[in-house]
C-alpha cells in the first residue's frame, strides 16, 4: 500500500475534480487531492506531502486556484489545496514585523494588516489568490508586489527538508522568483516573514478602498484566471490585445472580456481547451499586428 493511501487520519480523495478549486472553474480530477482547511496544523500538511513524494508522486499546490490552468485531463500524482491561514506579529529581527503561512488568502492578509496597522499590503486588497502563490509568482498591483515585503520563506524540499530563503535568495524580478523557474519542481512554500512598517489603520483603510473601486471599475467580475500575460517592457498586455480587436472574442465559451482584454471569461461551459485555444489565437494576433509576442503570466498545470 502506497505511504499517501495509509495516511488513514487525514482525507485524501482519490480522483477527486479540481474545477470547483480554480478561479475560473474548470480543470479535470486530481489523481489524489488534500485538502488543508484555515485551522488545520501545518504539522499534517508537511506528513501529506512527504508521504507523496515518497511514492514517488508529483506534488501541485493550489492556493485560491488563481494564475492557474488546469488541463481538463486532469493533474497526475497528488494536488493541495492549502487553505491553512495563520498569521502572527511582533518585532523580531531586522525589521519583520508579520510572519504569514502560505495558504493564508491575500485579502484575508491585507484587511488583517490594515486592522493591525501594518502597511505595505494594501495593494492585495483584490488580489486572488493565497500568500504562497503570490511568493512564488511575486504577484503585485499598483506599482506593488510581494518582493517588496519579503524578508524570507520557509520552503518544503524534498531533497533537503526545510529551507529557509532569504530576500536575496528568492531572486525577484517582474512576476518570477527562483522558486517560479526551478526546473525541480519538488518544493512546497510554507510561511513567509514579512518587513511591513507600521501605519495609520484609517489611512491604510482608504488607500485599501482606492483600490478596491479602482478594481471594481477596471476587471470584469465572473469566473477567471487573472491577468492572463504579463505586460511586456513599456506597454500593457490589455492594450495590445483590445488594439488588436480581440475584445469579446471567442473560442467555445472562453473570451476575452469586453471590460479588460488581458482578462478571459468563462461565460458558463468553457474548457481548459477553450482557454488553452484562446491564449494561443491571441498570442498569433499580437504577434502578428505589434511584432510582439506575449508572454503568459498564469501556469499550465496537468496532462496536457
Amino acid at each position: 500500500m502506497s505511504r499517501l493511501l495509509a495516511l488513514s487520519h487525514l482525507p485524501v480523495q482519490v480522483n477527486a475534480p479540481l474545477a470547483k478549486y480554480t478561479a475560473a472553474r474548470i480543470g479535470g480530477p486530481a489523481d489524489y487531492l488534500y485538502v488543508a482547511r484555515p485551522n488545520d496544523a501545518l504539522e499534517d500538511l508537511v506528513t501529506v506531502i512527504r508521504a507523496a513524494w515518497q511514492d514517488d508522486l508529483p506534488v501541485r499546490v493550489i492556493g485560491g486556484g488563481a494564475n492557474m490552468l488546469v488541463a481538463d485531463a486532469g493533474v497526475r500524482g497528488l494536488v493541495v489545496v492549502n487553505h491553512i491561514s495563520h498569521i502572527e506579529t511582533g518585532d523580531w529581527h531586522e525589521g519583520r514585523t508579520v510572519s504569514v503561512s502560505a495558504g493564508t488568502g491575500l485579502l484575508a492578509l491585507a484587511r488583517y494588516c490594515a486592522v493591525h496597522g501594518y502597511s505595505g499590503m494594501e495593494w492585495a486588497v483584490g488580489v486572488p489568490g493565497t500568500v504562497g502563490g503570490a511568493i512564488i509568482n511575486n504577484a503585485g498591483a499598483h506599482g506593488d508586489d510581494m518582493a517588496a515585503s519579503v524578508a524570507d520563506v520557509v520552503v518544503l524540499e524534498a531533497a533537503r527538508g526545510p529551507q529557509l530563503y532569504s530576500q536575496a535568495a528568492m531572486q525577484y524580478a517582474y512576476r518570477t522568483s527562483a522558486l517560479k523557474e526551478r526546473a525541480d519542481k519538488r518544493f512546497v512554500v510554507l510561511l513567509a516573514n514579512l518587513c511591513l512598517p507600521p501605519g495609520n489603520p484609517v489611512e491604510i483603510q482608504a488607500k485599501m478602498d482606492d483600490f478596491n473601486a479602482y478594481r471594481k471599475r477596471t476587471q470584469p467580475p465572473g469566473a477567471s484566471l487573472g491577468s492572463i500575460f504579463k505586460n511586456p517592457p513599456g506597454d500593457y498586455a490589455g492594450r495590445l490585445i483590445e488594439a488588436c480587436g480581440l475584445k469579446g472574442y471567442a473560442v467555445g465559451s472562453a473570451a476575452v472580456s469586453p471590460v479588460h482584454a488581458n482578462f478571459f471569461i468563462n461565460q458558463g461551459q468553457a474548457t481548459a481547451a477553450d482557454y488553452a485555444a484562446l491564449i494561443q489565437q491571441v498570442q498569433a494576433v499580437v504577434q502578428q499586428q505589434t511584432g510582439i509576442a506575449l508572454e503568459l503570466e498564469i501556469e499550465l498545470a496537468g496532462d496536457w
